[in-house]
C-alpha cells in the first residue's frame, strides 16, 4: 500500500484517493472521522453536522466565527452513513467519502475526494492532496494519543503532487495564424494583491513589461496592456519584430482559489519553437509559484529547461 495520494478521472470526474492502515479498530476510526470533537483534532476545519443522509453540514475555518459567512465559512451535507464502514458527505462542490475495513488488528481507512468545479477545481489538486497527507497524519496521531508533528515541507510537498499529476503541463492550441501556448497554474488561496505584487515586484509599468513577467528565452517587447492586478500583456518578438503576444492574467474564486493564467501566441512560420518555449514557461510558472508562496529560486535551472523540451518535443 502506497501512502502517496493518486489522482484518477471516474466518469469524467477528477478524483483524489488515498489509503492508511491505522492500528485502530473500524469502531474506533469511524468516531474519529465522524463525531465533531473528534474531527477537531485532526480535519481542516470544525465541523457541525448530524450523523444522517441529508442533514447539512456547516464547515469553518481557524480565525472565523462559528456561522459566520465569508470565504472561510462552507455548507454540505451529509450523503451516506454505513456504520462503522462508509461516511460520505459534501463539501461546496466536492464528495468525500471515508471508507474503512477491518485489517488484521486493525483496519485500512480509504479517503477519495471527487473535485468539483470542472478543470479550475482539478488545478487544486496537488494542494488538496498535500493537505491530506498532513491531515492523515494528525488523524494517526490522534488515534495514538501523541501530539501531532508539525506539517513541514508544504510547498516541496504540493510541488511533488502538481509533477505527479501533471497539474504543470502547457498545452498547444491551433489559431488562425499559428497556435496558441496556454499554461493555468492554481496558486492556492494566496491574494491577488500579493500575486501582482510577486509578478511586477517594484517595476515601474511603463513601456517595458517587468523583468519576473519575462525570461531570456522569450525576448519582451513593449507592453501593450496593464490591468492591475489581474492582467499583464506584452509583446515577444523574433529577430528584433513582434511576433506575438505573452499574456498573464491572475483569476480570483472565492471557492477554488487563486490560479495564474499565461498564454503565449507563435505564429505557424515558428511552430518549431513550440516544444521550447512550453519547457520556458513551464519552468517559469514552476519558480513563480515557488516566489509566490516565498522561495525565491535562482538561477535559472537550465537543466530542467532541457529535460520539458524533450518531453514537450516527444508529445508534438
Amino acid at each position: 500500500m502506497s501512502e502517496r495520494a493518486t489522482l484518477r478521472t471516474i466518469d469524467g470526474q477528477p478524483v483524489l484517493r488515498l489509503e492508511r492502515r491505522l492500528r485502530h479498530s473500524p469502531a474506533r476510526v469511524w468516531r474519529a472521522v465522524t463525531e465533531p470533537a473528534e474531527l477537531a483534532h485532526w480535519f481542516p476545519a470544525l465541523v457541525e453536522a448530524e450523523l444522517r443522509p441529508g442533514a447539512p453540514m456547516r464547515f469553518t475555518f481557524p480565525g472565523q466565527a462559528a456561522g459566520e459567512d465569508g470565504d472561510g465559512g462552507w455548507t454540505g451535507e451529509v450523503l451516506e452513513v454505513d456504520p462503522p464502514r462508509v461516511f460520505m458527505f459534501r463539501w461546496n462542490q466536492d464528495v468525500l467519502r471515508f471508507e474503512l475495513t477491518p485489517d488484521g488488528d486493525g483496519c485500512l481507512l480509504v479517503l477519495t475526494q471527487t473535485l468539483g468545479g470542472g478543470w479550475v477545481g482539478r488545478l487544486g489538486a496537488g494542494r488538496t492532496a498535500a493537505g491530506w497527507d498532513t491531515c492523515l497524519d494528525a488523524l494517526a496521531a490522534s488515534l495514538a494519543g501523541d501530539t501531532p508533528p508539525p506539517p513541514g515541507d508544504w510547498l516541496p510537498r504540493m510541488e511533488r503532487y502538481i509533477d505527479e499529476f501533471g497539474l504543470g503541463e502547457g498545452s498547444v492550441h491551433p489559431t488562425e495564424h499559428g497556435f496558441e501556448l496556454r499554461f493555468a497554474r492554481d496558486l492556492v488561496w494566496k491574494p491577488v494583491d500579493e500575486v501582482w505584487a510577486a509578478l511586477v515586484a517594484d517595476s515601474p509599468l511603463g513601456a517595458e513589461p517587468p523583468p519576473r513577467a519575462t525570461n531570456g528565452h522569450v525576448p519582451a517587447g513593449r507592453l501593450t496592456e496593464v490591468r492591475a492586478p489581474h492582467l499583464l500583456e506584452y509583446e515577444w518578438l523574433h529577430d528584433g519584430a513582434p511576433a506575438g503576444r505573452v499574456r498573464w492574467v491572475i483569476e480570483s474564486d472565492p471557492t477554488l482559489g487563486v490560479r495564474v493564467e499565461l498564454t503565449q501566441t507563435v505564429p505557424a512560420e515558428l511552430a518549431e519553437t513550440r516544444a521550447a518555449f512550453l519547457a520556458v514557461w513551464h519552468v517559469h510558472l514552476e519558480l513563480f509559484f515557488a516566489a509566490v508562496h516565498g522561495d525565491v529560486r535562482c538561477p535559472w535551472p537550465r537543466d530542467r529547461v532541457a529535460e520539458l523540451t524533450e518531453h514537450y518535443a516527444s508529445r508534438l
